[in-house]
């Protein structure tokens, strides 16, 4: 049961069939990842709001510490490599900071938060 080299497809059904349920199981987590997504940097908009109505800094790097640290402990225990989780929380922190910094920026010069 093994996908054909030659590039024409023929696959044998049972392993066509695995893929598929695999690749439709892969699909809804994607899914479920993006919505998760979507609920944190909603809670990070009103953290951000919070922050510029109080002129509290965009960036907490000691927060941020904390999180990589909590965030790899986690990858370790799903047995995911903590390096790439490292790698992923950087890159969400670095998109919340931007819009930290627009939301400070909007409120300093008197235009109304996003409430996105």
């Amino acid at each position: 049961m093994t996908l054909s080299n030659t590039g024409t497809g023929d696959v044998d059904p049972a392993v066509r069939e695995e893929l598929e349920r695999l690749r439709a199981s892969i699909d809804n987590i994607d899914a479920a990842v993006v919505h998760m997504l979507a609920e944190r940097f909603k809670a990070t908009q009103q953290v951000g709001r919070l922050k510029a109505l109080h002129q509290l800094p965009p960036a907490d790097p000691a927060r941020e510490a904390r999180q990589i640290a909590r965030l790899r402990d986690l990858a370790e225990s799903a047995r995911l490599d903590p390096a790439f989780a490292e790698k992923f929380l950087n890159f969400i922190v670095a998109e919340v900071i931007r819009h930290h910094e627009r939301i400070a920026e909007d409120t300093a010069n008197g235009q109304p938060a996003p409430t996105d």
